[in-house]
């Protein structure tokens, strides 16, 4: 299981299907959340900078490299990554996994080689879903823009490419607590059953878990199930 912390203006927030205009603001201190994480037992925590996803910036490392000098759990962050200085900045910050989102859908040759470059345990490709005309279309900049491209069109290629770590998201059910699509998942893990699979967006039950976890799904993020209290973390590390 990962949780995770979004962040904007320094801040511990969740957004509704990607939705900028549809965000909640929790009190949580995030340094004090991650805490509490590693606390319960968390190995990993996925953070994403929202306000760099949109900007291009990084404008959270600040809070991220004080989570990841804490020293108590591994990060892998993103949000905002566009070229080759970006993965560089967040590694010098401590961070052992970077997350490339909307340059893994638009250049997806520059992420091969990103991932020949840094190797691919160091890589995590956010692969974020939405249905169109019967198709799963992967839309970029922070979710705001459409594309044309493909899930497994794109899933074909990161395979041939070594890709290790695919985080994946049907945006519909991003932050909705509406479970899991699980179709999506087994149809990911059917097209690439080499892909560390990571899921997100729905978690709102432990049976949530169990359920994608069979599907092939080798990680959990857990976001706003968490900050809810639908279920306690150190319950959901045992599923």
């Amino acid at each position: 299981m990962i949780p995770a912390i979004d962040l904007r203006g320094g801040r511990v927030v969740r957004l509704r299907q990607g939705d900028y205009a549809r965000e909640t603001v929790f009190p949580d201190d995030p340094f004090e959340l991650a805490q509490s994480y590693a606390d319960a037992g968390a190995q990993w925590l996925h953070v994403v900078d929202l306000d760099g996803a949109r900007s291009g910036r990084f404008e959270n490392l600040a809070v991220i490299e004080s989570i990841v000098h804490a020293g108590r759990m591994k990060v892998q962050a993103g949000g905002g990554v566009r070229t080759t200085d970006d993965l560089r900045r967040l590694y010098a910050a401590g961070v052992s996994r970077v997350v490339v989102g909307s340059l893994a859908v638009q250049n997806p040759y520059a992420t091969a080689i990103w991932i020949s470059q840094f190797e691919p345990e160091r890589l995590v490709l956010a692969l974020d879903v939405r249905q169109q005309a019967g198709a799963w279309r992967l839309p970029v900049h922070g979710w705001t823009e459409d594309s044309c491209v493909q899930l497994d069109t794109l899933a074909a290629h990161y395979a041939r490419a070594g890709a290790r770590h695919i985080l994946c998201t049907d945006i519909a059910r991003d932050g909705m607590l509406g479970g899991f699509n699980i179709q999506l998942y087994r149809d990911l893990h059917r097209l690439a059953p080499d892909f560390e699979l990571q899921a997100s967006g729905g978690a709102c039950s432990l049976e949530d878990i169990r359920k994608v976890r069979e599907a092939g799904v080798r990680g959990v993020v857990l976001g706003r199930a968490l900050l809810e209290r639908k279920f306690e973390l150190k319950d959901a590390l045992k599923c």
